[in-house]
């Protein structure tokens, strides 16, 4: 598929495609999946932070010689779509130690099939952060772009919004994209395409249930 510019697909090298392929087989123990998964998550991560804003700096080194370096602009935020950005959260303690995290609940109504935001607990000073979006699945973009428009209404600019995600549909990304525009999506696979049932193919089952052990991923049905 032909990808925008606010796209950032990590490189697709062996090892990725490697610990892809223990993720995605449905035979895949749950220490094995948590043990790959997080390797991902912190590739996924260093791309994410890299999207963000730095100014120069220099430091003298221990030879006495000046290296006309970076830092960080400013100190991002990051909020989690409960339950399986939460999945993330590990990893971006070790990457971003101190950061701060919010959290919003969204869910799909059974009955309308929409999505439904039931909580959110956001960092105050939020609208004049970058922030960092936790949703690892990105299918429909529904519950993604209802995450997105409450971040909108707490003040935070499109621009500065950087979804991490493991697995993007094409039908998300480009919802997204024409929606969204200005939302820079952080993946490390773009998936064939979604079946009827608007499920991600080949897909991975249910991150949250499969990365938390709470229920069999669905694989096989």
């Amino acid at each position: 598929m032909t990808i925008g510019h606010h796209v950032h697909p990590l490189a697709q090298t062996d090892q990725l495609r490697a610990m892809h392929t223990v993720i995605r087989d449905r035979d895949c123990t749950r220490e094995d999946f948590v043990f790959h998964s997080r390797r991902i998550i912190r590739l996924l991560l260093e791309a994410a932070a890299d999207l963000l804003p730095f100014t120069k700096k220099e430091v003298t080194t221990p030879v006495g010689a000046t290296y006309e370096g970076l830092e960080p602009a400013a100190a991002p935020v990051a909020v989690s779509v409960i339950r399986a950005g939460e999945a993330i959260e590990g990893e971006l303690r070790d990457v971003l130690p101190g950061v701060r995290i919010g959290k919003i609940l969204i869910q799909r109504d059974k009955r309308t099939k929409q999505p439904h935001l039931y909580y959110q607990h956001l960092p105050a000073d939020i609208a004049d952060r970058h922030v960092l979006l936790l949703e690892p699945m990105l299918a429909t973009a529904g519950s993604a772009l209802a995450a997105i428009d409450v971040l909108l209404e707490a003040g935070v600019a499109q621009d500065r919004i950087i979804m991490v995600n493991v697995l993007s549909s094409p039908e998300g990304l480009r919802r997204v994209a024409a929606e969204r525009p200005q939302v820079r999506v952080v993946t490390s696979a773009i998936e064939e395409r979604l079946n009827e049932h608007a499920f991600m193919i080949p897909g991975i089952g249910d991150f949250g249930d499969r990365f938390f052990g709470t229920t069999d991923s669905g694989a096989r049905t």
